[in-house]
């Protein structure tokens, strides 16, 4: 999976993002944005904001940015922002593993359904800690590899093809966020027993592991 290939698929997303992920995707993002604990003019960065689901979850009294790789997506972002009068919300096109922002530039920094669908985790990972105050909090919802030996298999089977036609991968560990030793988990939940999604909530301790 490579940046050229995830963006011609989340531009051809585009056009039905909405009425195919919305109702599905909607309980993860409204969960973890109230997992952010929001103060009056917090600075708040949504890494792969797509289409702007997630803006009605937000507090209006909160600055949000939202950065995404995909044209097709902001443009309907902006769509939204504007029928909706959302001036506390702007986006803007940003690969989220090279972002222009500057070190320390966010109280919080939300992420859904996105870590596994960029082709360098670990460097947006890597960017989200940069951008975000030390002490912030960090949200992802996401998918990530079963426990289970007979699911684990099928996901890592499956893996290249979604990757290749649907945009994301299905064999990444959360292991590997777990280990970084500048990230402490406050939280992890499913959203429901039988959810694919689940929350992992973690405080920013950069610059000064925690373990």
């Amino acid at each position: 999976m490579d940046t050229e290939t995830v963006q011609k698929v989340y531009n051809n997303y585009a056009v039905f993002y909405d009425i195919l992920f919305g109702i599905i995707t909607d309980p993860g993002r409204a969960s973890a944005i109230k997992r952010l604990q929001l103060r009056p003019d917090d600075k708040v960065l949504e890494v792969g904001v797509g289409t702007g689901l997630s803006f009605p979850f937000f507090p209006s009294y909160c600055h949000i940015t939202g950065i995404d790789l995909s044209e097709e997506m902001l443009r309907r972002a902006h769509k939204r922002i504007e029928t909706l009068k959302l001036s506390h919300i702007a986006v803007e096109r940003m690969d989220a593993s090279r972002m222009a922002f500057a070190d320390d530039s966010f109280d919080a920094v939300f992420a859904a359904y996105l870590i596994t669908a960029v082709p360098d985790p670990w460097g947006v990972l890597s960017e989200i800690k940069r951008v975000c105050k030390k002490g912030g909090l960090i949200v992802l919802v996401n998918h990530f590899k079963s426990n289970n030996r007979l699911i684990s298999s099928v996901e890592t089977t499956i893996s290249p093809f979604c990757s290749k036609h649907l945009g994301f991968r299905t064999d990444l560990c959360i292991s590997l966020i777990l280990n970084d030793r500048e990230l402490k988990l406050i939280d992890r939940r499913r959203l429901s027993p039988i959810s694919l999604w689940e929350i992992a909530e973690f405080r920013n301790m950069k610059g000064q592991p925690w373990i």
